[in-house]
């Protein structure tokens, strides 16, 4: 079973990344803070917030013994600092300061491991604070990496789905392994199993020449998991997948003996997993917005899942029956997997009403503002209404509406989905809940809802107030791309910032 046992609410906007070390638990955020907690007590330390990013902290990471802290921001920084005070011990950048998504420390915590907007991942000398080696190959901004437990190689996936393994410790710069498809749309998360093949002791040796752990990685509504071989050669081969989610999987973790495994996903769901047995264990019900970050504790007590600004820490404890829901609404409930979940969004369903009414014209301004615009000729020749919306298959937008890509039609059914679900374009009144905000009407920079949506020339739209300060700081390149850009010139987007005065008064 499981159960919560305390939400920390101190974060003022999305918490991103949460994790464990020894009696250490650190969280980063939005907010452009780092916390440090008491891993049994969950109190914050005196000296905690850590005060040094100037933007959206992206991911925090913990070394073995938890004595050094990682963090990295959309500011370009990875900041590393020491857990028994609080003090800045390095600051890296890579050579264009592009947003740095992702940093893990290596077994030995010698090394640590950055990557980001430039598509690359840089390894770093704690000792001697510099970089010793630059991984290039990614064609899509690094959204996840991890070290075998080994520390022999290095795994990473990116914004185009694909996986990579490069070696870590005799300076060669070429990728090993490369999977173009490992998922259909981004690579969102990455874990090794700690425990599982060549990372438990107990086996080694039975293993002869070979070496090979397990690979989880998230994107799409799946997990997957995989055999990752790394000796005598570099090469993976699929498990299972993993299907209980209905959105996209944000995040993903290992249990310390390796016999869980979490996931949490825009669904508003953190699952518990047997990773061995393929199985879906439970599911954690309560969150009010999407999970961003799961994390187990290293005694294999305590899970956190990040939702919204709050993270929510879950006793575990697999010798008890479950416990029903409580009926009052207030704790959140854990379901069986077998069973049904005991809570279900409910209220009036004005999306689908308003949706039929939709015009042709409608459409494509929908179209427009989730970044599908290309597709509003073929939209307008057949005459695709909000009535006609409803009916679309993956099928028809391939073969009817010429939809090549699997990722947009994708992105498209899960539109209308959200359409019907979530009450976007309802048209009612008053302020819409934080867990109905779309990423499109968020300034990628700011994470907050955008009032005067710019295109900038990179083609991404920004908050005009917050990439007229990313330019005045002296950056002339791309927040999302990090490539050059052309001009600084903004021009208003004039239709997303009707859909979102629409929507939510601004």
């Amino acid at each position: 079973m499981a159960s919560q046992i305390h939400i920390l609410n101190t974060h003022s906007k999305d918490v991103n990344c949460c994790t464990f070390s020894g009696n250490l638990l650190a969280t980063c955020s939005g907010d452009k803070t780092v916390r440090l907690w008491d891993a049994t007590s969950f109190e914050e330390l005196p000296f905690s917030p850590l005060l040094g990013h100037s933007y959206y902290v992206h991911w925090c990471a913990l070394s073995a013994f938890g004595t050094r802290l990682a963090t990295c921001s959309t500011d370009g920084k990875i900041i590393v600092w020491d857990t028994s005070n609080g003090e800045t011990v390095a600051v890296f950048e890579h050579t264009h300061k592009p947003i740095i998504r992702v940093c893990v420390f290596s077994p030995d915590s010698q090394y640590l491991l950055s990557g980001g907007a430039d598509n690359e991942l840089w390894m770093w000398d704690l000792n001697k604070k510099t970089c010793i080696r630059k991984l290039e190959g990614h064609i899509g901004v690094v959204t996840a990496c991890a070290f075998t437990p080994d520390g022999t190689h290095v795994v990473s996936g990116s914004t185009t789905g694909d996986l990579r393994v490069w070696d870590a410790l005799n300076g060669q710069s070429r990728c090993l392994f490369y999977d173009p498809d490992c998922h259909d749309l981004a690579l969102t998360g990455l874990c090794i199993s700690p425990t599982f093949g060549s990372a438990n002791a107990a086996v080694r040796e039975s293993l002869g020449q070979r070496t090979f752990f397990m690979l989880a990685t998230c994107g799409d509504n799946i997990v997957r998991l995989w055999d990752l071989d790394t000796v005598p050669g570099c090469s993976t081969r699929l498990r299972c997948d993993l299907k209980g989610h209905s959105a996209t999987v944000q995040a993903l973790a290992f249990s310390a003996d390796g016999r869980l495994l979490a996931s949490g996903a825009v669904d508003k769901l953190a699952i518990l997993w047997n990773p061995i047995l393929g199985e879906m264990l439970y599911t954690l019900e309560g969150h009010t917005r999407y999970v961003t970050t799961v994390a187990f504790s290293h005694d294999n007590m305590f899970l956190t899942t990040g939702s919204h600004n709050k993270v929510h820490v879950w006793k575990l404890g697999f010798n008890q029956p479950l416990q029903p829901a409580d009926s009052s609404g207030t704790v959140p409930a854990i379901s069986p997997a077998n069973q049904q979940s005991s809570t279900t969004e409910t209220g009036p369903s004005l999306a689908h009403n308003v949706i039929s009414d939709w015009t042709v014209d409608a459409v494509c301004e929908w179209l427009q503002s989730i970044n599908l615009e290309q597709h509003c000729e073929t939209f307008r020749e057949n005459h695709i209404d909000g009535q006609e919306l409803q009916n679309l298959t993956t099928e028809v937008l391939s073969k009817d509406l010429n939809v090549k890509a699997l990722g947009h039609r994708q992105k498209i059914l899960r539109g209308i989905q959200a359409v019907r679900e979530k009450g976007f374009f309802s048209g009612s009144q008053g302020p819409v809940p934080d867990d109905q905000i779309p990423d499109e009407y968020l300034c990628p920079i700011s994470r907050e809802i955008m009032k005067e949506p710019v295109i900038a020339a990179d083609g991404y739209t920004y908050e005009r107030s917050a990439i007229e300060n990313w330019l005045r700081a002296g950056r002339n390149t791309s927040p999302m791309t990090n490539a050059p850009l052309s001009s600084i010139n903004l021009t208003p987007n004039r239709s997303l910032k009707m859909i979102i005065a629409r929507i939510y008064d601004v």
